[in-house]
């Protein structure tokens, strides 16, 4: 089970050392301001194609923070903190996503599709990981799960407005 949940968290909360910024034409400004503080988020798995890798459902918390002009995920109970790349912002959906190596020979996709409606959110999260050969580096397996996810902000600026 500690393996689910860290493949589960790990693209989001990690730090790569090539961390993707924001893509051309998206800009941070455009983020609904709601976005930004602390979640609490629970996830359920939709489906999955390797129920022995990733975790039936979990409960996390997300602080969501704006560094320059990146968008900051970090997990202040484990320490980890990833740069996210964001995707698509229309209204308030906002489509951000993570792609880092996963131990040795593995790559992890992480990709958050989220529809804020004043403090909470609800939405999918889709991960791919990859699994390369050691000899040829060929891919070898691509196990993917969905996550049905919610949250609930429980501090930020909205939250302190009220």
């Amino acid at each position: 089970m500690k393996k689910v949940l860290l493949i589960l968290f790990l693209i989001i909360f990690c730090t790569a050392a090539n961390a993707e910024v924001l893509q051309a034409g998206v800009s941070i400004e455009e983020l609904p301001k709601t976005l930004f503080g602390s979640w609490r988020v629970s996830a359920k798995l939709d489906n999955t194609n390797s129920y022995s890798t990733f975790k039936p459902q979990s409960i996390d918390f997300w602080n969501l923070s704006r560094t320059d002009n990146k968008l900051i995920l970090d997990n202040p109970y484990s320490g980890a903190n990833s740069e996210v790349s964001i995707n698509t912002i229309e209204g308030n959906l906002v489509v951000f996503s993570k792609k880092a190596p996963y131990t040795g020979n593995k790559i992890l996709t992480d990709t958050v599709h989220l529809r804020i409606e004043g403090d909470k959110f609800s939405g999918i999260n889709t991960l791919k990981l990859e699994s390369f050969s050691l000899i040829d580096n060929h891919l070898m397996k691509t196990e993917t799960a969905q996550y049905i996810i919610k949250g609930e902000k429980i501090a930020g600026e909205s939250i302190i407005e009220k």
